[in-house]
């Protein structure tokens, strides 16, 4: 995603319920200086991605985020993993560059996960 997308998806994850066009813009008026038809162009295109979920408002549309932000993350590190070349030594990298807080969560989820397998 590039940066207008990512602050239109920071729209998105923070509202409460779907929101509109003229809504997303809004509220980017604080921000960014933007047009309302670009950020039109910027939804249409998320949910061309299916970053974005939309449904018919009368005239407009309602958009969402199709996922929440930790389930787009996890898709990207995934994602750049595939195109690692090496996803072993990726992985060492990346583990090696984590706090321990961070380091101490991945064991806590690899722990979970090997419980599961056994049990399920």
């Amino acid at each position: 995603m590039g940066d207008l997308e990512r602050l239109v998806m920071e729209q998105l994850w923070a509202a409460s319920t779907a929101l509109t066009v003229r809504e997303v813009h809004e509220r980017l008026a604080g921000t960014r200086e933007l047009a309302y038809t670009t950020v039109m162009t910027v939804l249409d295109r998320l949910a061309k991605k299916k970053l974005t979920e939309r449904e018919r408002d009368g005239k407009a549309w309602r958009y969402r985020a199709a996922a929440p932000r930790e389930e787009l993350a996890a898709d990207l590190m995934r994602d750049a993993l595939d195109r690692a070349g090496d996803r072993r030594e990726a992985l060492v990298r990346f583990v090696g560059q984590v706090s321990d807080e961070e380091a101490a969560l991945l064991r806590e989820a690899l722990s979970r996960l090997d419980g599961q397998e056994r049990t399920g």
